[in-house]
């Protein structure tokens, strides 16, 4: 069995380091001038429930956001990016909410949240009420920061819309002047092809190529579909990651040193 297999037993071992044990490995990436390859993670749809709703899951309400977690330490991710609907709801319970604030809290690498439509940004919202807000390596747009994250020591920014109540609007609306050699967008919402885009029964939170487009961004992290897929004309690299549950993939992100961004699906690990 290759060693690049999930299933060879190196990767148990790997799952059972945390990622303050990746971190001692990266000697000291973050304190280097520009010019490494950043690796970005990206999922949506993570849809973190209160246990006896987690059937899919072996009744861990929590499993999606493990997976996820757990894939990125292993590929010494620097920061992961979670596209909306990150929580089934902003209903749940305190005892669900403390143990994802207890797994972000220890994956101890930058995380970057959008609410989506499922958990808005509320005055009551879970990233509030579960103390998400107040973990240092978490950022939560339209909660802790508006709309744009800097990461200076890597140049680079990353921009979204939160929903912001349950209604319909534009994800990609006034796209953010580009400051930074590099600069992500991130979004919620339903892509509709410029062809069917004038359908009256379209769905909500719609966005089409020249929304895309007009972002100018590097790189389009998308959430709202559960299947991993690229959309758009091709001008700026648009990617749905799918949700855990039915992709049980995440998109690996490689911003290049030499300007090139390379996307790939990885497939989810789990604890051991």
């Amino acid at each position: 069995m290759s060693p690049d297999d999930p299933e060879h037993p190196v990767w148990s071992a790997r799952h059972r380091r945390t990622c303050r044990d990746v971190a001692a490995h990266r000697g000291g990436r973050y304190s280097l001038p520009m010019g490494t390859e950043i690796i970005l993670v990206h999922s949506s749809d993570l849809h973190v429930d209160e246990d006896r709703a987690a059937g899919s899951r072996n009744g861990d309400g929590t499993a999606g956001l493990r997976s996820v977690l757990v894939t990125a330490c292993a590929a010494r991710a620097d920061i992961v990016l979670l596209a909306g609907d990150t929580f089934e709801n902003n209903q749940l319970g305190q005892a669900i909410l403390e143990r994802a604030r207890e797994l972000l809290a220890n994956a101890d690498l930058p995380v970057v949240i959008l609410p989506g439509n499922h958990d808005p940004a509320l005055a009551d919202s879970v990233f509030l009420r579960g103390g998400f807000a107040g973990l240092p390596n978490v950022s939560v747009l339209g909660v802790t920061h508006d709309e744009a994250v800097l990461f200076q020591v890597l140049d680079l920014e990353i921009w979204g819309h939160a929903h912001r109540d349950y209604f319909s609007m534009a994800p990609l609306r006034g796209p953010r002047r580009r400051s930074t050699r590099w600069q992500v967008a991130i979004a919620h919402g339903h892509y509709e092809p410029p062809a069917t885009r004038g359908n009256p029964l379209r769905p909500s939170w719609v966005f089409s190529d020249e929304e895309i487009a007009a972002t100018g961004a590097d790189y389009l992290a998308l959430g709202h579909w559960d299947r991993a897929m690229r959309v758009g004309n091709g001008v700026v690299p648009a990617y749905y990651s799918g949700s855990p549950d039915l992709a049980r993939t995440v998109n690996m992100v490689r911003l290049t040193a030499a300007g090139e961004v390379v996307v790939t699906r990885e497939r989810l690990l789990h604890d051991a």
